[in-house]
């Protein structure tokens, strides 16, 4: 288990909350926007969705931008909210601030939250205007893995090659990972790949970090997305079918290597279990699951620890295409960073989907169906931050 771990509480007792809206800002490759510009084309498209004006909106979840997030995105976006979060715990970011939103709204400190987020990594990278060097300037703990050259993907590669010793998982069943995501990618117009990859294109690549080729690797795209949370009191006026938070849970565990007890066990394992918990489900009742895959790696080990296979079977329970759309199990139904798009921190995008396949709106060559033909009841999207240092984890439904 982590060394560290903090549970959101259970919402037992108060209100109930709902996902209103949801929607993206332009994605992919965006050279001509700013940052700001695409919070405020997604917010503006999911207060759309949810037919809710934005004077009603009396909360705001951001972080990432500004000097002081979330007030600069807030003043940006015309917003004067009276509950705010900017926490920042990486890629888990915003399934922990939903975690944070959904305790708010549920307790009566807020009605409607807005969680948004935008940017331009690619045309930032592209334009010189910012470095992928993560390391530079580090301190605190850090500081004592830069030297030796100890990069974020060499600390997801170093994991990944201690779950194929300990228990034997092979280059070919990661690659599957990134295949399955690119099939999925393919009915997603809004993907920025979506051509067929193969195995062997996969174990092919240009090695980045040892085990990890470059389609290994997440891509790196600009873009925003946004998610407005409601109480329960809203629903009725709502433009579109809502989608109800049913669980959450966050955890946390180290930041440097040295202090991770478990290489092959992700925070997730704390978070999806007192997720599940909370509301009242199991992994196999589960109909589909966004989850965070900035490397082949994540998927696997994340699809372990939330419990949809034993620990150290990952290996074999990707393969034979579960994860597809059609899959017993589809895993990333947009393609996920992988294929799809990851603009430095997708989990926010995670929900998006998640809700749209509840909802029945992800089009025809997307949405997941049950074995009869239904749409899904029940999802999870769960985001993980930095080297498996956090995790955020929620369960959604449509009832």
């Amino acid at each position: 288990m982590p060394s560290a771990s903090s549970t959101h509480r259970s919402m037992g007792g108060g209100r109930r909350v709902a996902v209103a809206g949801v929607a993206l800002s332009d994605v992919g490759r965006v050279d001509s926007a700013t940052p700001y510009a695409l919070h405020a084309q997604a917010a503006r498209r999911a207060l759309a969705d949810a037919g809710i004006d934005r004077s009603r909106v009396d909360g705001l979840a951001s972080a990432g931008l500004g000097t002081l997030a979330p007030v600069e995105i807030a003043d940006y976006l015309g917003l004067r909210p009276t509950w705010v979060d900017s926490t920042s715990v990486g890629g888990a970011t915003w399934e922990v601030m939903a975690a944070h939103a959904a305790d708010a709204i549920a307790q009566g400190h807020a009605e409607a939250v807005l969680l948004v987020y935008g940017s331009t990594a690619r045309a930032d990278l592209k334009a010189g205007r910012r470095t992928a060097d993560l390391s530079f300037g580090a301190r605190g703990p850090l500081q004592f893995e830069v030297p030796y050259g100890h990069t974020l993907i060499a600390k997801y590669a170093m994991a990944a090659r201690r779950h194929m010793h300990q228990y034997g998982t092979t280059p070919e069943q990661l690659a599957q990972v990134a295949v399955q995501a690119r099939a999925n990618a393919a009915g997603n117009p809004d993907a920025m790949y979506r051509e067929p990859i193969t195995v062997d294109d996969v174990l092919s690549g240009p090695l980045v970090a040892d085990p990890f080729t470059k389609l290994h690797c997440c891509i790196r795209s600009d873009g925003g997305c946004a998610v407005l949370l409601v109480a329960e009191d809203l629903v009725p006026g709502l433009a579109a079918r809502p989608v109800w938070i049913l669980g959450a849970g966050t955890a946390v565990s180290h930041t440097t290597m040295s202090e991770w007890e478990d290489f092959t066990v992700s925070p997730a394992a704390v978070s999806g279990r007192a997720a599940f918990a909370r509301a009242g489900v199991t992994p196999d009742d589960i109909d589909l699951a966004e989850l965070y895959d900035a490397f082949t790696y994540m998927t696997l080990v994340t699809l372990e620890d939330l419990g949809f296979c034993a620990k150290g079977e990952g290996g074999g329970f990707v393969e034979g295409g579960r994860l597809l759309r059609d899959g017993a199990l589809p895993v990333n139904t947009d393609g996920g960073g992988l294929s799809a798009c990851h603009p430095g921190m997708r989990g926010l995008f995670l929900l998006v989907e998640a809700v749209r396949q509840l909802r029945g709106e992800a089009g025809e060559e997307r949405q997941v169906r049950r074995r009869d033909g239904s749409l899904p009841e029940l999802a999870v999207a769960s985001g993980t931050g930095g080297w498996f240092c956090s995790s955020g984890t929620l369960v959604l439904g449509r009832g």
